[in-house]
């Protein structure tokens, strides 16, 4: 059954969900697994690409911007990045970063959603929700905030 993960962040910070992304993303390279991150634009693509480089000293997470055009461009990194469509041998799984539901989402095992606490984002997050309910995916939602005041009490 195809899964989706939603986690659910207590900061607005569009800044802080590229970071918690990248966290999650080494996660998913050091546990042996291939991911793609999907994206709305360029411009977002080079920014992950920069910040998987540069995100935490001594991080190393093998990756690359995409190019479709390119022979066998979805065998050169554990993690590739751009927009839709997702390459037919990346739809393990795959990170979604943009503001849409990925093409052909039915043929994705694992879909994971990083959401703001913004208003916007979690209205877009509730639509993909339905979406992914709608589609038979299996869906467990982690909210970030509940985690980080039980590790950290006030």
């Amino acid at each position: 059954m195809p899964e989706a993960i939603f986690y659910v962040l207590a900061s607005e910070s569009e800044t802080e969900r590229q970071h918690f992304a990248c966290r999650l993303i080494e996660k998913i390279y050091r546990g042996g697994q291939f991911c793609y991150v999907l994206t709305d634009s360029n411009q977002q693509s080079q920014q992950m690409d920069d910040l998987l480089w540069t995100f935490r000293a001594g991080s190393f997470v093998p990756h690359s911007v995409y190019q479709q055009d390119a022979p066998d461009a979805d065998e050169i990194d554990d993690v590739l990045i751009n927009g839709d469509p997702i390459p037919n041998k990346r739809r393990d799984i795959v990170v979604n970063l943009s503001n849409h539901i990925p093409q052909h989402v039915e043929r994705c095992q694992k879909i994971v959603e990083i959401l703001t606490s913004a208003e916007a984002s979690r209205k877009m997050g509730r639509q993909r929700y339905r979406h992914y309910q709608q589609a038979g995916f299996k869906i467990t939602t982690h909210n970030m905030a509940d985690k980080h005041k039980q590790t950290n009490p006030s």
